[in-house]
């Protein structure tokens, strides 16, 4: 059942992937799900204010440090939080403090708004994907829990058959497409009580033939270089893809821009 909401504010919390990584615009700066569901939100609510405080390649300590405490106070309808995940795919992950930090966030957070949002964060099929899994899915345990005691709504996107096809996945085999985007921004517009206007987001796209043999490992040797090697670089030398940077949208204003 829909009900129409009224909400007025949104803040999102997290790193890339709530930043919106990959969903390039010709001006250089990225959009993302939070930006598309703001201006969705926007175009029901006129006046809506929106503030994005995330920042790729965060982990839940930082997350907590730098983002809980800003998010809170700004008292808004909404808040999204999506956290823990680039802890998962460290080669070393204490889990134990990982869900203890979400948890901390999440008893922050949920007394400072009207509806939190968390996520099971989508994950693509493939090899690599299997070693963190079990990690993941602890993760997502500890989310469900914690939703079940604060209220929370869950947007299941990692139980989404659309959003583990490796077509969903840009180059980097680490952040959404554009179209990917788009659904999670679906995804998160429906769990929030809107009229869907894709019915079929979970739907996956039509099969199409895989690529050959010599395309899969030209494609292999290409990520390596751009984005494996210099990606274990950083984990070697204890630096972050977001290092130095502003939050994306930090603070809470009114919001005017693209609605899909």
């Amino acid at each position: 059942m829909h009900t129409n909401p009224t909400f007025t504010s949104l803040v999102a919390v997290g790193d890339s992937f709530t930043e919106g990584m990959s969903d390039l615009l010709p001006d250089g700066s990225y959009r993302g799900w939070a930006d598309v569901l703001a201006g969705r939100m926007a175009a029901a609510t006129p006046g809506l204010r929106y503030a994005n405080l995330a920042v790729r390649g965060k982990l839940i300590q930082q997350i907590v440090d730098e983002q809980i405490d800003v998010a809170a106070a700004m008292r808004p309808d909404v808040i999204t939080l999506v956290g823990g995940l680039n802890d998962t795919l460290r080669p070393k992950c204490d889990m134990p403090k990982v869900t203890g930090l979400l948890t901390e966030a999440v008893e922050r957070l949920a007394p400072s708004c009207k509806q939190l949002v968390l996520m099971r964060s989508p994950g693509r099929q493939g090899p690599v994907m299997e070693r963190f899994r079990p990690r993941m899915e602890e993760l997502f345990d500890c989310v469900d829990a914690l939703a079940a005691r604060h209220g929370a709504l869950v947007v299941d996107l990692y139980g989404a058959p659309s959003l583990g096809d490796p077509r969903m996945w840009d180059v980097d085999r680490l952040h959404l497409t554009p179209e990917g985007h788009r659904r999670v921004a679906e995804a998160v517009w429906q769990s929030l009580g809107y009229a869907p206007e894709d019915t079929e987001w979970r739907t996956p796209m039509p099969a199409t033939p895989p690529p050959a043999w010599a395309a899969r490992r030209a494609a292999d040797a290409r990520f390596a270089r751009q984005y494996l090697l210099p990606w274990i670089g950083r984990r070697l030398t204890g630096r972050s893809s977001g290092d130095g940077l502003p939050p994306k949208r930090a603070e809470l204003l009114p919001y005017e821009g693209p609605a899909a």
